[in-house]
């Protein structure tokens, strides 16, 4: 008899864990699936899903969160390109007379980048249905811009050979690539319009 209730309550708790497993697994593709909708718009989508994944349960299906997240990742990658560049212009690590001032170039086009994602960041965390069009007229505006200033950075180093010169390169590039992704949810979000936001 006590073998029986055993097996009973064995069989209960493999059942339980094996409902929990699949309620997880159709919750992951779910996520999944909200990342892979949101960055379909996106020229650059498998970084896309790779950067902004873990917004998928708070973002779900809506544009201005994934515009948001994705502003907020382009910033953080930002300032993390700037602060790279700036570690190499204070140790002398790029060689040349053109790199050295190309690298300083750089340096200033990512400090104005990061000041218009800020700009841009804080749009999306004051959205308003009154201003919506105002504001998105803004948002690309100054992505556009923060774009621009990752391509200026880029066509300084034209030409330009070294490990340190392309390593540099594969950085500011990625930060580009991100922040054309970030731009394109913008502008899904400016698409969707007045209907993606709450009614206040």
């Amino acid at each position: 008899m006590k073998m029986a209730c055993s097996n009973y309550v064995l069989a209960f708790i493999l059942l339980a864990v094996c409902q929990i497993n699949s309620v997880q697994l159709i919750s992951g593709n779910g996520n999944q699936n909200n990342v892979q909708k949101a960055c379909s718009v996106t020229r650059y989508q498998d970084l896309c899903i790779h950067s902004l994944a873990s917004f998928s349960s708070s973002a779900k299906s809506s544009p201005s969160r994934w515009a948001r997240a994705a502003v907020s990742v382009t910033l953080g990658e930002a300032k993390s390109v700037a602060q790279y560049l700036l570690a190499l212009q204070k140790h002398s690590r790029i060689n040349g007379r053109r790199s050295r001032v190309a690298l300083s170039d750089c340096i200033e086009c990512f400090q104005n980048a990061i000041d218009e994602l800020h700009k841009s960041l804080g749009v999306l965390r004051s959205l308003s249905r009154k201003t919506f069009d105002t504001q998105m007229g803004d948002l690309n505006t100054w992505l556009s811009a923060a774009l621009t200033n990752g391509d200026t950075c880029l066509d300084g180093f034209e030409g330009q050979r070294g490990r340190q010169v392309k390593l540099l390169q594969n950085k500011v590039l990625k930060a580009t690539h991100i922040t054309s992704n970030a731009l394109a949810l913008a502008n899904k979000l400016a698409a969707t319009g007045l209907e993606s936001l709450p009614h206040s």
